[in-house]
């Protein structure tokens, strides 16, 4: 993808999710990732937004929170959180996982949300404000270049944000790189079966619709691996297009050898 490329797909990212965010805070009727292109602007769909989220996850939140929901799973279920523990959400958009993580990792943890929309962090600080939670922290940036050190973070989550990367392979290197020895990943996201070449994704959806970027079951095992994680593993969930599923992606970073 040319540099040209890149930097028009990250505007038009940016530009769909402050057009989301401004529709929640104006309380507008908003929609997801890619608006009217694809299953993400469904807002009946129960596989995309709050609608994956539990009663008493939901009943955790601001409204505005599960309002600006535009995931395709449920990161905070399947990553196992620990008291105490340093948790990374990239692509935060209003907050929803940040706060549930903050809720489960407690005073003693952090939950660190990196979105590059200043309107959705905007409202991702008025969210965690409103639901009295004091150990979220919102950075501005990209998931390509995380503004954290290295080996700072215990659990790195992510819902339905890493098909919408240009460069997948610098997002799996910073997520293997700011993770600690044994640390983890849980990400929700929308993953192709292997028979779909990249054309075939794109012609199932539009990149800011969250499917024609998406990664392949290989692509993501082969990339997670090569970027230095084990026991990669991608469940697929649901499908949300022929060919095309939400699923759940875990990795554990290495320990170090003794010796």
């Amino acid at each position: 993808m040319s540099t040209t490329t890149t930097d028009e797909v990250r505007e038009e990212v940016r530009r769909r999710y402050a057009e989301s965010a401004l529709a929640v805070i104006e309380q507008r009727s908003g929609c997801g990732c890619g608006c009217s292109e694809g299953p993400c602007c469904e807002p009946e769909s129960a596989d995309f937004g709050e609608s994956l989220y539990d009663g008493e996850q939901r009943a955790e939140l601001p409204d505005e929170a599960a309002l600006a929901s535009l995931g395709c799973g449920n990161p905070t279920a399947v990553a196992e959180l620990r008291k105490g523990e340093t948790v990374l959400d990239l692509g935060s958009g209003g907050g929803i996982d940040v706060i549930l993580s903050a809720r489960r990792v407690g005073p003693s943890g952090r939950a660190f949300g990196l979105d590059m929309t200043d309107e959705m962090l905007a409202l991702a600080r008025a969210n965690a404000e409103k639901a009295g939670v004091d150990n979220a922290i919102f950075l501005k940036g990209v998931i390509e270049d995380v503004p954290l050190p290295s080996g700072s973070v215990d659990v790195v989550i992510s819902n339905c944000v890493v098909n919408l990367s240009t460069d997948k392979a610098a997002v799996l290197a910073e997520i293997a790189r700011v993770l600690r020895p044994g640390g983890r990943v849980g990400v929700s996201d929308i993953v192709a079966e292997d028979r779909l070449s990249p054309d075939d994704r794109a012609a199932r959806g539009s990149y800011v619709g969250c499917i024609a970027g998406a990664l392949s079951k290989t692509e993501y095992e082969q990339g997670l691996a090569a970027a230095g994680l084990d026991e990669v593993t991608v469940e697929f969930t649901h499908q949300v297009a022929d060919g095309m599923h939400g699923a759940i992606v875990k990795a554990v970073k290495p320990t170090a050898s003794a010796g």
